[in-house]
């Protein structure tokens, strides 16, 4: 039996941009070299002309059905912070944002992180009447925000405008009940107080003085609440760990039983010490069945349209990542592929296919190149999410003979 290393670059897959895409263009001699040694295909994260969220990506390629387990992004962001969530709460993921005549003008701040731990801190003592109230700072600009008390739903609307140059919205409840009704009223009052106490917050006057984007409202989606996950060990009977520095990601590999391992200098960006997690993978393999290295930094380009600089990311993962992978890893099923495309054009996630290269012991197909349209006519043809570690497990001689 061999053990499983998953590497999921973040929003790798793209659309042509004059004639190629980001991958298309990048040199990527390892990468290829997996494509020429392996296996290839296309796969849909979680289904055909479904835009997956990387939450639910991430579940279906983990063997998870997010049809059945999906509550919504806030449980995984607080689970990705390391906190616990009690029957009943209600799990907001959040963006500090920037607010200006009162329209949205960057919902991310500017992604400074500069004072945000101190915001943070002073925002988690804000008292509401019908719950309480935690708030922590996750990674970057992100943050969470747990509701905790009796009669709560999750069945609200966001506050997260999810663009630019409006207002933020107003929570509103998504059924008639009283429950949603309360919830709804309780964030809108949050988010009102946290507008008040930050406008003119002495971190904002700082950050403004050295011409940063002040972060003075907290925008909030994906509400959730408590949910029950098959962990890897109960599902495959295999010891697992996740290499990330994303919260979210974090969040969703905690709750299906992987083991968290921390790398110094992994930040999430594009900024990211990716060389160190490639190292880490590495080692971890001596020690679990199963490893996921997840790489945030390619999606981080894609939602800023710098083509430029997603490429130069693609590189920086063939060079620092791949390269010691395959000088290193001999004996092992290594995939490569992304939990969802981000198009440079929409600046979002969109429902187009991702490349897939599966190295290992496999039957080989006629692919020489890691690409979108490459991998469309690889062996592996175009698979669903939900069955990638099926697939991969067998490949690993860890699959059992369903019959006779």
């Amino acid at each position: 039996m061999k053990k499983t290393l998953l590497i999921v670059c973040d929003g790798l897959g793209d659309r042509p941009v004059d004639g190629l895409t980001p991958l298309e263009a990048a040199d990527t001699p390892n990468m290829d070299s997996m494509a020429k040694e392996g296996i290839c295909g296309i796969m849909d994260t979680v289904l055909m002309g479904v835009r997956p969220g990387s939450d639910t990506a991430h579940l279906s390629l983990f063997g998870i059905d997010p049809f059945r387990y999906y509550t919504g992004r806030g449980p995984f962001e607080a689970a990705g912070v390391g906190l616990n969530l009690e029957e009943g709460d209600v799990a907001f993921r959040c963006n500090f944002g920037t607010l200006r005549d009162g329209r949205v003008m960057d919902r991310r701040a500017g992604r400074s992180e500069e004072g945000l731990n101190k915001l943070a801190e002073e925002i988690n003592n804000i008292k509401i009447e019908g719950a309480d109230l935690i708030f922590k700072k996750a990674a970057g600009h992100r943050a969470v925000l747990v509701l905790r008390g009796e009669g709560l739903s999750s069945n609200v609307s966001d506050t997260d405008p999810e663009r630019e140059g409006s207002g933020y919205n107003e929570s509103k409840p998504l059924d008639e009940s009283m429950e949603a009704k309360k919830t709804a009223e309780i964030l809108n009052e949050f988010t009102e107080e946290v507008v008040e106490q930050l406008k003119d917050h002495e971190v904002n006057q700082r950050r403004e003085g050295k011409n940063k984007l002040p972060a003075n409202i907290v925008l909030a989606r994906g509400a959730g609440m408590k949910t029950s996950i098959p962990s890897f060990m109960e599902k495959y009977g295999l010891s697992a760990a996740c290499i990330s520095a994303t919260t979210l990601i974090r969040g969703v590999s905690r709750e299906v039983g992987m083991e968290l391992i921390e790398v110094k200098g992994a930040t999430g960006h594009v900024d990211s010490d990716i060389g160190a997690k490639a190292t880490a993978a590495i080692k971890a393999l001596d020690v679990y069945d199963f490893v996921f290295l997840h790489l945030k930094g390619t999606d981080e380009a894609s939602h800023d349209g710098d083509f430029e600089s997603k490429k130069e990311m693609i590189e920086r993962i063939d060079r620092e990542v791949i390269a010691p992978i395959l000088r290193e890893i001999k004996d092992a099923t290594v995939a490569l592929t992304a939990d969802h495309s981000t198009p440079l054009n929409i600046k979002q996630h969109s429902a187009d296919p991702v490349p897939i290269a599966v190295l290992g012991d496999v039957r080989t197909d006629e692919v020489k190149r890691f690409t979108e349209r490459d991998c469309a006519r690889g062996g592996l043809n175009r698979i669903r999410g939900l069955y990638l570690m099926n697939i991969i497990l067998d490949l690993s001689d860890r699959i059992k003979l369903f019959g006779a």
